[in-house]
């Protein structure tokens, strides 16, 4: 049995809004949209686009996060496919998950964080 099935996507208040800003609900999908552009250039991917949108849209904000920082807790390099409008996302989604990782830290999220 797939972990992500037990754990939660949205996270008990006031976790939810102190991490997601006043638009959790768009955090949530700007971070799963540039999960899914980094893990499926134009090249292609074995896993279809939407199927890793929504792999990430299950997942709670401080996973979310994860997808694009190194284990230091920073931005991960800009992938190369990524040019335009698509790297200024990923520029954007990087320094909300850098704040989203910091800010959960001291947070008692369990297996959410």
């Amino acid at each position: 049995m797939n972990a992500a099935k037990f754990i939660g996507r949205v996270l008990p208040e006031p976790y939810e809004n102190a991490l997601g800003g006043h638009a959790p609900e768009a955090t949530h999908h700007l971070l799963a949209t540039v999960f899914a552009d980094v893990v499926c250039p134009p090249t292609g991917h074995s896993i279809g686009w939407h199927d890793s949108y929504g792999a990430a849209w299950a997942r709670p904000l401080p996973h979310k996060a994860g997808f694009l920082l190194d284990h230091k807790g920073q931005p991960r390099p800009l992938p190369s496919h990524l040019i335009g409008a698509e790297a200024q996302r990923y520029r954007a989604a990087a320094r909300i998950a850098a704040r989203i990782r910091q800010a959960a830290r001291p947070m008692p999220l369990g297996n959410q964080g």
